[in-house]
């Protein structure tokens, strides 16, 4: 199918319309074979903000309610799209894999392995397929590097790194009065709480549940300061100007794998910085790195040869070489949606994949590994770093080829 074709309609449901569900579900609204049917939030107004959005921009009365049940039992809707809170992701999805629809979630962070195992078991004994949204694995840069990585230009992997490194400090500590979720997190939480945005990408690098694992983890935190003084300064006379943070402002996750590589995670959200995922390739033959937009690949980027040093050089004439086809096709259709256009992809690629039946790039073990590391960041840091297995989600199918994957443009493996 391309870009521009359209299937047939899917008929959705839309769980959570905070500013993101909304973002997500206007990004939807725009696919001509999307049909939003009923939207749901525990907040009325949210509810008619959502109404109201589609009846913008498609026209059709889609039915309001603040109990997600409600979609869960109406037997027109096909799929469902979770973009509610964090703690509320999983067992939301396990719900609605047990009323027959296909789910999808925004990303977010796991509070326990065992909600991860009941996800997967719940998806295996339906038979029905989970997609994970996480939008970062469809980015343009991404995408390239991924196809780089896969024509051999880094040679051999051996070390990925990856940070979600943006200054909340704003939303978090007016979370009571914006209803924003996160901030109960980071009062009552020591753990690398949004690990997917780096990891994703990582993950898909390395082969992570086709072929390769995570084995092991172990998680270091800064004390926190960033946010206690924010707040101090900017809401002396809010009873959170005393509270306590359990979040330290610096988190790093050191994860081994069972093919050798290591991957390196830091969550730093409570201290002042410009916006960086700070991705890092390591390869025999090549190396990435984010920050500055640097690249240096064996036998083509510069060695001085007065003092034997490689130099580094701009990604920018790679990035165009190595281009991922499904991006230059997008240009084509025009990009739209959020993110520089990644969300309409991730979007997409689960709308398409509900579509023809199959599997999605992002699949309920992808889902259920990645959003694990939260809860095992959390355990390994209440230990002092002690390292803490991962677990194998797959129970042994990642050392197979796997047959129920994703096809088509969308595909990341």
């Amino acid at each position: 199918m391309s870009m521009g074709d359209k299937g047939r309609t899917v008929h959705i449901g839309v769980i959570g319309l905070g500013g993101r569900g909304c973002g997500q579900m206007t990004t939807l609204l725009q696919m001509p074979d999307v049909s939003v049917d009923m939207v749901c939030d525990v907040y009325q107004d949210r509810v008619e903000k959502g109404i109201g959005l589609v009846k913008k921009h498609a026209g059709n009365d889609a039915v309001g309610t603040t109990d997600y049940r409600d979609i869960l039992k109406n037997p027109e809707i096909e799929a469902v799209c979770v973009f509610t809170s964090w703690e509320t992701h999983i067992p939301i999805v396990i719900e609605a894999l047990r009323a027959g629809k296909r789910p999808c979630m925004e990303v977010g962070g796991a509070t326990s392995v065992r909600e991860c195992w009941d996800m997967v078991r719940a998806s295996e004994e339906t038979g029905i397929p989970v997609m994970l949204l996480e939008n970062c694995c469809y980015n343009l840069e991404e995408l390239t590097l991924l196809r780089m990585v896969r024509e051999g230009l880094f040679g051999t992997i051996v070390h990925c790194q990856g940070a979600y490194a943006h200054d909340l400090r704003d939303e978090v500590g007016e979370g009571d009065i914006n209803r924003h979720y996160r901030q109960r997190h980071f009062l009552n939480r020591n753990a690398e709480l949004y690990p997917t945005h780096e990891l994703g990408p990582i993950a898909k690098v390395l082969n992570l549940n086709r072929g390769n694992r995570m084995v092991s983890l172990s998680s270091f935190a800064s004390k926190a300061c960033g946010l206690h003084e924010w707040l101090q300064e900017h809401r002396p006379d809010s009873p959170l100007a005393n509270a306590e943070v359990k979040e330290g402002d610096i988190v790093t996750t050191v994860i081994t794998c069972a093919g050798g590589e290591t991957i390196v995670l830091q969550h730093d959200c409570t201290l002042p910085r410009a916006y960086s995922r700070r991705g890092e390739i390591r390869g025999t033959k090549g190396a990435w790195q984010e920050d500055g937009r640097f690249i240096f690949i064996e036998g083509r980027s510069p060695v001085n040869p007065d003092y034997w040093t490689h130099e580094w050089e701009s990604d920018k004439k790679y990035i165009e070489e190595y281009e991922h086809p499904l991006w230059k096709e997008y240009k084509e259709f025009g990009l739209r949606g959020g993110h520089g256009g990644m969300d309409y992809l991730v979007l997409r690629a689960f709308i398409e994949s509900v579509q023809k039946g199959e599997q999605p790039p992002i699949d309920v073990y992808d889902a259920a590994s990645w959003m694990a590391v939260t809860a095992l960041s959390e355990e390994s840091i209440a230990n002092g770093g002690a390292p803490v297995a991962v677990p194998d989600f797959t129970s042994g199918r990642w050392l197979q080829e796997r047959t129920d994957k994703a096809t088509g443009m969308y595909a990341l493996d």
